[in-house]
């Protein structure tokens, strides 16, 4: 991470690569209800496998944070055209499975954000896919 990320006014800017900073800081704070202040709250996330919105989507997020799961991404691509922008990543996500190993998983994300009225991007659409899925021995 590259910019100082303060948890209880998240940013993400138009610069992609603080929208990524800002989308890790809140992910790795293990605070499901922090990161899903990221989101529209009629946004779709694919996260926990299958497409989510509302309600359910934030019990979702906030179920995974709470298994404290780690991720780093690299901004591969973005495009903006006005108030929508895409965002391409290239992830790395450990997560800890229901029976204590870890697991990791490598894969793309491709995010919509839209800019509100109050000039803020939030995330419209949040769909990581997984590349490659291994356990992790230790």
């Amino acid at each position: 991470m590259t910019a100082q990320i303060d948890l209880q006014n998240l940013d993400l800017t138009d610069d992609p690569d603080v929208q990524n900073d800002v989308f890790l800081a809140a992910f790795n704070s293990g605070q499901g209800a922090i990161f899903d202040s990221l989101y529209r709250d009629d946004s779709i996330s694919n996260l926990s496998g299958g497409p989510l919105t509302g309600e359910a989507r934030t019990e979702a997020i906030v179920a995974l944070l709470a298994t404290k799961p780690k991720l780093t991404s690299k901004v591969k691509a973005s495009y903006t055209a006005g108030d929508t922008s895409l965002i391409i990543v290239d992830y790395d996500l450990e997560i800890t499975k229901e029976d204590g190993g870890k697991q990791r998983i490598l894969g793309k994300c491709t995010d919509v954000l839209v800019r509100g009225e109050d000039g803020k991007w939030v995330m419209a659409v949040d769909r990581p896919v997984a590349d490659s899925v291994e356990d992790i021995q230790g």
